[in-house]
């Protein structure tokens, strides 16, 4: 009789195959061998001491895991006894704040990122996407409390167990074929994801060299989607990385169509909204009101006299006295990047000239790195002022009265 001990991934399979104990052995087996070397990848790299709770903490419960690999595996749901045995801690948490914080850190950050998305794909402004400050301290906070308690207080809380049993009715009633749907594409959607995010980020690069700077995190988000996503239902730990950028991808995939429809829409012209501003079709990305021209933005107009002498300080208003008042751009020179200033409706301004340099000053070069921004003053060319029509003098001739004559006395009689 052999007195060896058995591993933690023995134990954890076990629990698994009692969990799963409703299925034909054969369906059992397979199952199992699927999921077999995952585990001992995991067991390698927690080392030999490693403990069944090591596991768990990667991988939830035995029994939670034997549910998601029924579901990823089209099987029927476990019995009602076994469902119960999924519900149930083995031991009572210690605490609900750290795995909320992590859950709900996590859902404020997808949500937030994929409004950015949208605003940035809406607009093709990066300006929209520097929220992402304003979240790192949350998502950093949200991965700090999920490394601190693990997986599995968070797969044990009472939220997240109602959502996994909605779910669950969900695909047993009407939602059985968009749930199968939905998992056929699974392997797809990383590829998808990789692809939006690179495209989004060259569209920005073309649209603002500004953005050139973003490019490369969207590209490195785009190779860890890719490798987490397939692994994400082995290891939950990392749906705190695939789920905030599905989410950014879905915002951008929404923005930029709302974008499309926009611009090929025909009645996207300039309107009046209110009866203080000059209003537009839409606002930029501070709240104020654009220009437009057609389907295109105005940031500048420029005015002459009729010898052709371009005009300064020229305050522009429309018929009922309101100010055309857009928003001013002018350049930050520590950073060599276009910043807000104000808004107001004096014309002409200021040509925003940007691109990069590298560091003999050369512009726009090879070997260009930094970003560089200057303003220039007037007018960058040259207006052809229409001549009025000249006058015909009139033609010269006898003037003709209308009055008539008066009548003529008869001459006197001769003898």
């Amino acid at each position: 009789m052999s007195t060896e001990k058995p591993t933690a991934m023995r134990v954890y399979l076990a629990r698994v195959r009692t969990a799963l104990g409703d299925l034909p052995e054969a369906e059992i087996e397979e199952v199992l061998e699927d999921v077999r070397p995952h585990l001992a990848e995991i067991e390698a790299e927690l080392g030999a001491s490693a403990q069944v709770e090591a596991l768990v903490e990667r991988l939830g419960t035995p029994e939670s895991y034997a549910a998601e690999l029924r579901v990823a595996g089209g099987y029927p749901p476990a019995p009602k006894d076994a469902e119960v045995a999924t519900q149930v801690p083995e031991k009572a948490p210690a605490g609900l704040l750290a795995p909320r914080i992590a859950l709900w850190g996590m859902a404020l950050v997808a949500v937030g990122l994929a409004l950015m998305a949208f605003s940035a794909a809406v607009h093709i402004d990066p300006d929209a996407l520097f929220g992402l400050l304003l979240l790192a301290p949350v998502f950093v906070a949200s991965l700090w409390a999920l490394l601190r308690r693990g997986i599995q207080p968070v797969l044990e809380l009472p939220e997240v167990i109602g959502l996994r049993n909605a779910l669950r009715k969900w695909r047993e009633g009407s939602g059985e074929r968009a749930a199968g749907y939905l998992r056929s594409l699974k392997p797809a959607w990383w590829v998808i994801c990789a692809v939006v995010l690179v495209l989004f980020g060259l569209l920005l690069m073309v649209r603002h060299t500004t953005a050139a700077a973003l490019l490369p995190f969207l590209v490195v988000a785009a190779a860890a989607v890719v490798w987490a996503g397939p692994r994400a239902l082995e290891d939950r730990r990392l749906m705190w990385l695939v789920v905030p950028v599905s989410a950014f991808v879905v915002g951008g995939i929404v923005g930029g169509f709302g974008a499309a429809v926009s611009r090929i829409s025909p009645n996207n012209g300039a309107y009046y909204s209110d009866a203080t501003s000059y209003a537009a079709s839409r606002t930029d990305n501070y709240g104020n009101q654009q220009l437009r021209f057609g389907d295109e933005e105005l940031r500048n107009v420029y005015a002459f006299d009729a010898s052709g002498k371009p005009l300064e300080n020229v305050y522009l208003y429309d018929d009922q006295g309101r100010p055309l008042a857009i928003t001013r751009y002018g350049c930050e020179q520590d950073t060599g990047t276009t910043m807000r200033r104000d808004a107001d409706n004096r014309f002409p301004r200021p040509k925003i000239v940007e691109g990069v340099q590298d560091s003999r000053g050369n512009v726009n070069g090879y070997n260009s790195t930094r970003a560089y921004c200057r303003e220039e003053s007037g007018v960058p060319f040259v207006a052809a002022i229409p001549k009025p029509p000249t006058s015909t003098p009139p033609q010269s001739g006898p003037e003709t009265s209308s009055t008539p004559a008066p009548p003529t006395q008869p001459a006197p009689p001769t003898r």
